[in-house]
């Protein structure tokens, strides 16, 4: 789906420059790459704007990577000290990043909120994964799998919105449509391998048959799968990430038994946003439609990757 969704992209990168465009600056202020997810959203931020960049001379770019919310925040005034027309922000921090945001809105600036949203309605697009979703469609494929019988455990994403959303809706599907299956314990892992790592060794400690692992995200599971090799345990027959990392997706294709499936969470999604705050600020709809204006908000499918397609997914060129 990254390749697919990324060529419908560039064509409407490409049918959306005009031959005399307004001059624009666009501020981008995402996390730095701590981890494989956050380290795929700088590579497709970079292919956005190296793209967008190529094809309109008229717009230019300043990218900041920060590794902490008051870095965040500061980026943020620097940009619009620069003049910035937009602001394509994903929060590290969303409480935090929010009052910066409301100044930036305040001068006028457009601003184009990415994943982790912001605690107030304050921007002009909100563009994420379909969380709900993820869980929703990770918890059918695992009971369906598991026999609708069996114990499992839960690692977490760090505690926020989104993690809410998932596992709620992971939670809930199961007690409806699958109450043969305990959930032994649910913890936060904070998207972080070494925390699942950790989490995981507990988890192994402290309950001697486990049928099988939601980790929620592929970084998780990297620290899960490891943690289970080291423990020398083999009854799990089942585990289940998420975001459709290319090592995960892999396992797929080459059909692990225990890996036999991830659900989508492209962090490609930053691309259509770069490319939504340069239409947007110059008040343009979208292309190829005559009256489609820029909705706002927009909210990618979560999709469920199996051998059967695991192909058209995987990108190996992606850092994620």
């Amino acid at each position: 789906m990254k390749k697919i969704l990324l060529v419908m992209l560039a064509a409407l990168v490409l049918c959306a420059m005009p031959a005399m465009a307004q001059k624009v600056k666009i501020g981008v202020s995402i996390p730095s790459a701590d981890h494989g997810w956050t380290g795929g959203l700088v590579y497709y931020a970079q292919m956005a704007i190296k793209d967008i960049g190529a094809k309109d001379k008229d717009v230019t770019f300043t990218l900041t990577l920060a590794d902490s919310p008051q870095k965040q925040v500061s980026d943020v005034e620097d940009l619009m000290v620069k003049g910035v027309n937009a602001l394509v922000v994903l929060a590290y921090d969303s409480s935090t990043l929010t009052p910066a945001i409301k100044k930036a809105k305040e001068k006028g600036i457009y601003v184009v909120s990415v994943d982790r949203g912001l605690t107030e309605e304050v921007q002009d697009v909100y563009i994420a994964g379909d969380n709900p979703g993820l869980g929703k469609v990770s918890a059918e494929y695992m009971g369906k799998a598991m026999g609708g019988k069996g114990k499992m455990v839960i690692l977490e994403g760090i505690p926020c919105v989104i993690n809410s959303e998932r596992v709620d809706t992971f939670k809930a599907v199961m007690k409806t449509k699958f109450p043969g299956i305990e959930i032994l314990e649910s913890q936060p892992a904070n998207w972080d391998t070494q925390k699942g790592l950790e989490v995981m060794q507990t988890y192994l400690q402290k309950y001697k048959q486990i049928d099988a692992v939601w980790a929620q995200d592929d970084d998780i599971l990297t620290g899960v799968l490891q943690a289970y090799k080291e423990s020398g345990r083999k009854e799990i027959k089942l585990m289940v990430g998420g975001a459709g990392s290319k090592a995960m997706i892999k396992r797929v294709m080459d059909g692990d038994p225990m890996i036999t499936a991830d659900v989508t969470y492209p962090p490609s999604m930053i691309y259509p946003a770069i490319n939504l705050a340069v239409l947007g600020v110059r008040g343009q709809n979208l292309p190829g439609f005559i009256q489609a204006k820029i909705p706002s908000k927009v909210i990618i499918s979560a999709e469920l990757i199996t051998k059967d397609n695991a192909k058209k997914y995987y990108d190996p060129k992606s850092m994620f």
